[in-house]
């Protein structure tokens, strides 16, 4: 792991002043709506350690990651609108895909704004809201409204947690990734915590 760590590092020293690193922040932070097996929140994390303490590019790391994952849930939010519930059913393959899409939908029927916002942060959580949000018609404008507000804040704690990383090592980039994807995961493993609590709550009260 050690090895690989030290080889993606590298890769994306090499780009640090490329116009192309904005490029793949832009294209990785989009596709990752549809394709939930793209790095988006891993490859903001390593360029915000590299980048360590440049604050005006780290400001645009945040702003190109938002601009991407906006664009990217946008997409996913059409492609749920155009084909509505079967192509999206179909789209979703695996248990654990149609899972995650049976819990958005209801969700977006009980709290649509906060799933908006806050579905990107846990596991398959942000393909599955932006496929059943247009699937089930929720307004276009507020959508983009609330996933803006939700790409934004996904993209400045996700350069903040990789900032943080890059201060504490700042020699020794590989050190500053680790902690940086621990910070993430406990972020995750809250808001997870938080919505199993609030969904047990839900429950109890019916």
């Amino acid at each position: 792991m050690g090895e690989v760590l030290n080889q993606a590092v590298e890769l994306l020293r090499a780009q640090l002043d490329s116009p192309w690193l904005w490029a793949i922040v832009f294209g990785v932070a989009g596709l990752d709506a549809l394709l939930p097996f793209m790095p988006s929140e891993t490859t903001v994390v390593m360029v915000a350690v590299l980048l360590g303490a440049d604050l005006p590019r780290l400001a645009a790391l945040a702003a190109v990651a938002a601009a991407g994952a906006l664009c990217g849930d946008c997409l996913s939010h059409a492609v749920g609108r155009w084909g509505g519930p079967r192509l999206t059913a179909r789209l979703l393959r695996g248990e654990r895909g149609r899972r995650r899409y049976a819990w958005a939908c209801a969700a977006v029927e009980r709290h649509g704004t906060s799933l908006v916002v806050t579905a990107r942060f846990l596991p398959g959580g942000r393909v599955a809201a932006g496929l059943s949000t247009g699937a089930l018609r929720f307004p276009v404008r507020r959508f983009v409204l609330l996933d803006a507000a939700g790409a934004s804040l996904w993209a400045v704690s996700s350069t903040a947690i990789g900032a943080v990383g890059g201060a504490r090592f700042a020699e020794e980039p590989v050190k500053g990734l680790l902690l940086a994807f621990a910070l993430a995961l406990g972020l995750v493993a809250a808001v997870e915590g938080a919505r199993r609590v609030r969904a047990a709550r839900t429950a109890s009260a019916r």
